[in-house]
């Protein structure tokens, strides 16, 4: 495996940054998570904007431009000869002082990391998954907005931590007034009376290219789109739940809280619309 770090390449066991870089003293920095079809990285003008995007949300310099970013990505597939596979992009605040002062830091480090990708099992897409509501509440966007994805994942992977407990793969999160927000590290949609829903950016929500692909496809055949605040009550009584993510695509939800959503297996739209998001890669 080769991996990039700001221009050069470097063998798995020699790829370092300095330990004063404030990404790994503070989860200071920012990143991406992306997939790749047949050598390709799936809409990845969309992953480069949310990327300056968030970077510019925290007051971060990339050191390159977009052009460049998009080549370096793709050179580091070419490199490691992946086509079919995951795409980690990162990008650090840089080396600085062990206090919080970004402005004493220096040299923003570029990472791409190029591997094949562990799917959840193909059992789980075929029956679904069980899910828990976690008792960890979705970080407040007053606090920290989350359309900022940034290199402190805490909140999600405490929440995950609950989800294992429970015997569970993946847990969902409530925001701070009781409402779904989505998942330790996918979106959530149910499909209820013909509408299709899922909770809006205000909820405390990333917004996920998946998701927003998703929402083109399923408006393209003529679904209402809705996105507006959700509970568990509207989870408990849908007739439909899954799952969105780039790693994760389309996942069945059958279960919350060992409830049984809909009549406990797959819907028919979920099937539709994870065939049709397929075909979209494939393009």
């Amino acid at each position: 495996m080769k991996i990039y770090i700001s221009g050069e390449y470097f063998e798995r066991s020699e790829a370092k940054v300095s330990v004063f870089d404030h990404g790994f003293l503070y989860g200071d920095g920012v990143f991406e998570g992306m997939r790749v079809y047949g050598g390709k990285v799936f809409r990845l003008r969309d992953h480069i904007e949310r990327l300056w995007e968030s970077a510019k949300g925290i007051a971060l310099e990339i050191p390159i431009d977009a052009g460049n970013m998009e080549k370096a990505i793709n050179d580091t597939l070419s490199v490691n000869e992946i086509k079919d596979g995951y795409i980690r992009l990162i990008v650090t605040r840089g080396e600085g002082t062990l206090g919080l002062d970004h402005y004493l830091c220096h040299d923003p480090q570029i990472i791409i990391i190029a591997d094949k990708l562990a799917l959840y099992p193909i059992e789980l897409y075929n029956a679904g998954l069980e899910i828990v509501t976690a008792s960890t509440i979705r970080v407040n966007p007053s606090m920290l907005n989350p359309q900022v994805k940034s290199m402190n994942y805490l909140n999600n992977i405490l929440a995950k931590i609950e989800a294992y407990k429970a015997g569970c793969v993946e847990v969902l999160m409530l925001n701070s007034r009781g409402e779904v927000a989505e998942c330790s590290g996918d979106n959530i949609f149910i499909y209820k009376h013909g509408v299709l829903h899922t909770p809006p950016p205000e909820a405390g929500i990333l917004e996920g290219i998946t998701r927003r692909v998703v929402m083109e496809i399923a408006t393209g055949i003529g679904l209402k789109v809705k996105e507006a605040p959700m509970t568990r009550h509207d989870v408990f009584t849908s007739n439909e739940c899954f799952l969105t993510g780039s790693a994760a695509e389309l996942i069945p939800v059958v279960k919350l809280d060992s409830r049984v959503i809909g009549d406990g297996k797959p819907g028919l739209i979920t099937k539709k619309l994870l065939a049709l998001f397929q075909e979209e890669t494939k393009k």
